[in-house]
């Protein structure tokens, strides 16, 4: 190999490698970042399927991002983010409609419709649950501890926790203790008797993984959506002008700004290993680079399996790893609309709550029910569909007039009993315009173009295992100190110089930047 020039290459321009770039080269490392893929982003990438019609193929939204990463990246001068004051539209099958707010109260009235009890209760949840979701958002910028050892370092770096502890009181931190590891459904019932609100509040404990809402764990996920989604309730309601490659761009632009180099179309095929260390990396190319610190931003799987040759890591070691649970259960749908879908629920309501994210899922049993097929093998014939509507936040997206609709599909699992995804692809693109037609009666008239990307779709052209965006489950056996895998989750490696950056780590998946932050610190922290 050449005398290197790079003290820092990481692997993959994903968002979270392109937030480690930017950290590590603000503090004057000298970082290359290698992309195989034509466009900087991953799974956070906007891409032109039909002429004119730019849509956020995978991951969509953007209102997750970590506001210390914002801030730090100076990401708002970067990008517009378009906020909406509407946080779900949750149509109802009996033609009215439940919208919740950022704003406790207003969703409280709009409750009140459903049930007065509901809307009484509501300002008491939403109150307790926020307190939790600071405890929530403070841990995820941790690095976890090497459990069972426990040093005064880690317990220094958990200070960071005391003022939300605090905050949230003596009394309080039973509850939270007791509400991580419940199923949404039990939660909600304890407050809430309305199916409607129970739903609309319930639906995204599910949205980033294959459990439906009376498994255990699922207020987990909720609270963590919760944690991050800048709202002060459940979700986020915020969109990225330019789509999700927009932002991609931005934190591309963060990470050359501060001096990093980003190659694209610039394939790794391994990892250059001597007696123990990572020395650089070697291209699909034949090219080697040299550099003394590798960072894989791609999945744990595919970094010590493709990356890395296995048989030079620990038994044990590869054993976990292969434990590690990705079931990937969602497909995203795209249609290109002739003009804007009308909801009758609505009525003669402000079409700008649609700028809000719709949620097809009028009961936590509707939601249950389609979870239940994953089970054996199949996609559910009535989807759990969670809906944006981007053109109404940023019109250029589309043609004058036209429309996009981006559905996430729950569930449709990777693996199917009987046949094939590429069998089933279509049908269950009809499945899911069926189950929206129920809501929208005239969609169909409105589709010129429709594009569906199911499990097996999300793999092949992004590179997600099993066609998990999150790099694998986020349940509570695959959080914290179990990221990727117990004794590992300090973003290192059992290979002296390569860290791991990407969703499989802490804090996990969405479009968060926390594990690209968090990998930084730990690496500069080793780098001195």
């Amino acid at each position: 190999m050449t005398a290197s020039q790079h003290d820092v290459i990481v692997v993959g321009a994903g968002h979270n490698g392109l937030v480690a770039a930017a950290y590590l080269a603000r503090a004057g490392q000298r970082v290359l970042v290698l992309e195989q893929r034509a466009t900087v982003g991953g799974a956070a990438v906007t891409e032109e399927l039909y002429p004119g019609f730019r849509i956020s193929t995978v991951a969509d939204g953007g209102g997750y991002l970590s506001p210390r990463v914002v801030r730090d990246l100076s990401i708002q001068s970067r990008v517009d983010f378009v906020r909406s004051e509407a946080v779900a539209f949750c149509p109802q099958p009996d033609g009215s409609q439940l919208t919740m707010w950022r704003d406790a109260a207003r969703s409280a009235e709009a409750i009140a419709q459903f049930s007065e009890q509901d809307a009484h209760r509501y300002p008491q949840f939403i109150e307790l649950m926020d307190r939790i979701a600071e405890v929530m958002a403070a841990q995820m910028e941790l690095t976890p501890p090497d459990l069972p050892g426990l040093g005064w370092r880690e317990v220094r770096a958990g200070s960071g926790l005391l003022g939300p502890i605090r905050r949230l009181g003596r009394k309080r931190i039973g509850e939270l203790l007791r509400v991580i590891p419940m199923s949404a459904d039990d939660l909600l019932s304890e407050y809430f008797e309305s199916p409607a609100v129970k739903a609309a509040i319930g639906a995204s404990s599910v949205l980033n993984i294959t459990w439906g809402p009376r498994e255990a764990g699922t207020v987990f996920t909720m609270l963590g959506n919760w944690a991050l989604g800048g709202t002060g309730t459940f979700r986020s309601a915020s969109a990225v002008k330019g789509g999700m490659g927009a932002l991609s761009e931005a934190l591309a632009a963060a990470a050359r700004e501060f001096g990093a180099e980003i190659r694209t179309g610039a394939a790794v095929d391994h990892v250059i290993v001597q007696e123990g260390r990572a020395m650089g990396v070697a291209l699909e190319d034949g090219e080697e680079i040299p550099a003394a610190t590798v960072v894989s931003n791609t999945d744990p799987r595919t970094t010590f399996s493709k990356l890395v040759e296995p048989r030079t890591l620990d038994g044990s070691f590869v054993r976990s790893l292969g434990m590690i649970k990705y079931r990937g259960s969602a497909a995203r749908v795209h249609l290109a609309l002739s003009g804007l879908p009308e909801f009758p629920a609505l009525g003669t309501g402000d079409p700008d709550v649609l700028r809000a994210p719709i949620q097809i899922a009028p009961s936590l049993d509707y939601v249950q029910r389609a979870y239940d097929c994953t089970k054996y093998g199949r996609y559910s014939d009535h989807p759990y569909l969670d809906i944006l509507i981007p053109t109404l936040s940023d019109p250029t997206l589309a043609p004058q007039g036209r429309h996009i609709m981006s559905i996430t599909a729950k569930y449709a699992p990777y693996e199917l009993r009987d046949g094939s995804w590429d069998l089933n692809r279509e049908a269950f693109g009809d499945v899911v315009i069926d189950t929206l037609t129920d809501f929208v009666p005239g969609i169909r008239d409105l589709v010129l173009h429709r594009h569906v990307l199911v499990p097996t779709d999300l793999e092949a052209r992004f590179g997600l295992v099993e066609g998990n965006p999150n790099h694998g489950e986020m349940t509570l056996d695959q959080i914290f100190h179990m990221r990727p895998v117990a004794g590992y989750a300090r973003y290192r490696t059992p290979v002296d110089g390569l860290y791991l950056c990407g969703a499989g780590t802490h804090p996990g998946g969405g479009v968060t930047g926390l594990p690209g932050h968090n990998a930084a610190r730990e690496i500069l922290a080793d780098v001195g």
